[in-house]
C-alpha cells in the first residue's frame, strides 16, 4: 500500500506568521480559533501547508486507510480552502445543504468548501457546519 503523503508536522505559528496579506492572517487566525473550539484540539500543520485539528483512522471499502485531521483549512492564494469531510455521511447531508444555503458567497467541492474572505460569509453558519463535519467524523470513527 502506497505511503500516506499528507502527515502532520511543522511549525504551525511560523505558518501562519507567513501568510501574505494582514487580512488573509486575521482570517487564519479567526479559523484558529474556531476550529479549536469546536474540537478543543490544538492546531496542526499537515503536507506543510494545511491546518488542522483532531485526527482520526479511515479505512476505505476498498481497503485504502490512513489518517487526517477532523477539520481544517489552507490559506491559498486565491482563497481560504476549508476542509469539512464530515458532511458527506448520508445523516448530514440534507443539514448541510441547507446551512450552505445561507452561508454567503462560496463554493464547494466535494468535502472542500471555498471562500475568498471571511467576510463574505456568515461565520455563525460556518460555526455551524464545522460542529455538524467535528460531530459526524466523530460519530463514523469512534
Amino acid at each position: 500500500m502506497p505511503e500516506q503523503k499528507t502527515r502532520p508536522g511543522g511549525d504551525v505559528g511560523e505558518f501562519l506568521a507567513s501568510i501574505e496579506g494582514e487580512q488573509k492572517r486575521a482570517d487564519a487566525a479567526r479559523l484558529v480559533a474556531m476550529m479549536h473550539r469546536v474540537t478543543g484540539e490544538p492546531p496542526m500543520l499537515w503536507g506543510g501547508s494545511m491546518v488542522g485539528f483532531g485526527n482520526y483512522h479511515y479505512i476505505y471499502d476498498s481497503g485504502h486507510e490512513g489518517d487526517s485531521f477532523l477539520v481544517g483549512f489552507a490559506p491559498r492564494k486565491a482563497e481560504f480552502s476549508i476542509y469539512l469531510m464530515g458532511i458527506y455521511f448520508p445523516d448530514s447531508i440534507d443539514a448541510a445543504r441547507l446551512l450552505l444555503e445561507h452561508l454567503g458567497k462560496h463554493r464547494m467541492g466535494k468535502a472542500c468548501l471555498y471562500v475568498k474572505k471571511l467576510a463574505d460569509i456568515d461565520e455563525k453558519v460556518l460555526m455551524q457546519l464545522i460542529e455538524l463535519s467535528v460531530q459526524k467524523l466523530r460519530e463514523h470513527y469512534r
